[in-house]
């Protein structure tokens, strides 16, 4: 196959594509924004499900480096009424089927099982010119341009790659996740610690509540929760983070000590990430030589699905390619018809996850989730 493949973005779904058509001996050469791989951090701990995530690390060839990162005991969870009471508490007895692994160490064995020249750094795409028979011309911010045969979307929330196959944009589902973090909490913040656990804790309420998730080296890793207008978040000034602290420690007011300490010792800055969503049956019309992987073609409600999701995509599109080399534009075709189906359903359960953490129902209807009560085939991490 000579075909010029182009991934735009270096995520979990790009390089999962990149890596698997690699294992095919096909070449593809994935062009990302960022300097360098470290120039920021990853996020926080991902679960990684036995149905999609650990399938795509099998078909790249990965599941022995995928399991020397595993953080064993991650999957133990408690939820906690707000003054601290334990309503359920799992321990993690290594059956759950969904080890926890650190975004940042993810994304590192996938770097680091590519060709050194297939990840071109520092390429922000700023246009795309179809030239016809589904080529495409990329430029990039850094003057350089380049000709595709096949071009991928890999390029999350806002992709750019995206407007040439749909005119939907995400939209807020009127909830935010302010993320910060504790270090070195046995010693620092031991009330706090034990609170947690040593896996994932949730604190919710209707409307508003606090997940945790605890990191390899001692690390608290919280997403305070709230249904709140994009109004009411535009309003507190996060550069100021003391102010910020107090403003949304105050929608937690006569909760438990241990479990505002999350957001008023934290030792980063407070960073608001509004939850935006594209339509559940969010579709295009096929288009021949470019397609779309992970958030760029389904973004939905943080429910540990996205970056399975992402995987799965990148790694079904690897084997559709690899299966029709001759024939991409079939092999665009089948990869969609099925994303589309798997993605709209696991959309309607993310959405259906979020209104159990903090809907009217809440904290009971996630204890239903996680103890089996509510069948849902999504996870109830809520990383993002």
């Amino acid at each position: 196959m000579k075909k010029s493949i182009s991934i735009i973005g270096a995520g979990l779904g790009g390089l999962v594509l990149a890596r698997v058509l690699h294992v095919h001996g096909i070449a593809a050469t994935v062009y990302e924004a960022d300097a360098t791989a470290d120039v920021r951090t990853q996020g926080g701990q991902l679960d990684i499900h036995e149905e999609d995530g650990q399938v795509a690390l099998a078909a790249a060839g990965l599941t022995e480096q995928f399991r020397a990162i595993i953080h064993e005991g991650g999957e133990a969870t408690r939820v906690l009424r707000p003054d601290g009471e334990a309503l359920l508490d799992e321990a993690d007895d290594g059956t759950g089927g969904r080890p926890e692994v650190l975004r940042g160490d993810l994304r590192r064995i996938l770097l680091d099982s590519l060709p050194a020249d297939t990840v071109q750094w520092g390429h922000k795409l700023t246009a795309v010119r179809p030239l016809g028979n589904g080529q495409h011309t990329l430029e990039f911010a850094n003057g350089t341009t380049a000709v595709s045969d096949l071009l991928v979307g890999a390029d999350g929330a806002w992709s750019r790659v995206r407007s040439l196959l749909s005119a939907d944009q995400p939209e807020y589902v009127g909830t935010v996740f302010v993320e910060t973090y504790l270090h070195d909490v046995d010693v620092r913040h031991p009330a706090t610690a034990r609170a947690v656990g040593g896996g994932a804790m949730f604190a919710l309420t209707p409307g508003k509540g606090i997940a945790v998730h605890r990191e390899a080296g001692d690390i608290l890793h919280t997403y305070v929760q709230l249904n709140r207008s994009a109004d009411w978040i535009d309003a507190i000034d996060f550069t100021d983070t003391a102010s910020a602290k107090a403003t949304v420690a105050a929608e937690f007011d006569g909760w438990a000590p241990e479990l505002t300490a999350l957001i008023t010792d934290g030792q980063t800055a407070l960073v608001p990430r509004k939850i935006f969503t594209l339509p559940n049956d969010h579709r295009w019309d096929h288009t021949p030589g470019v397609t779309l992987v992970g958030d760029a073609a389904h973004l939905m409600p943080p429910s540990g699905d996205g970056a399975n999701l992402a995987m799965f995509d990148g790694a079904e599109l690897a084997r559709a390619i690899a299966d029709q080399p001759d024939n991409i534009d079939a092999a665009l075709s089948a990869y969609e018809k099925a994303m589309f189906t798997r993605s709209e359903t696991v959309a309607i359960q993310s959405h259906e996850t979020l209104d159990l953490c903090l809907g009217e129902r809440s904290p009971f209807g996630m204890i239903d989730l996680i103890t089996g009560v509510t069948p849902a085939s999504s996870g109830v991490r809520l990383s993002q």
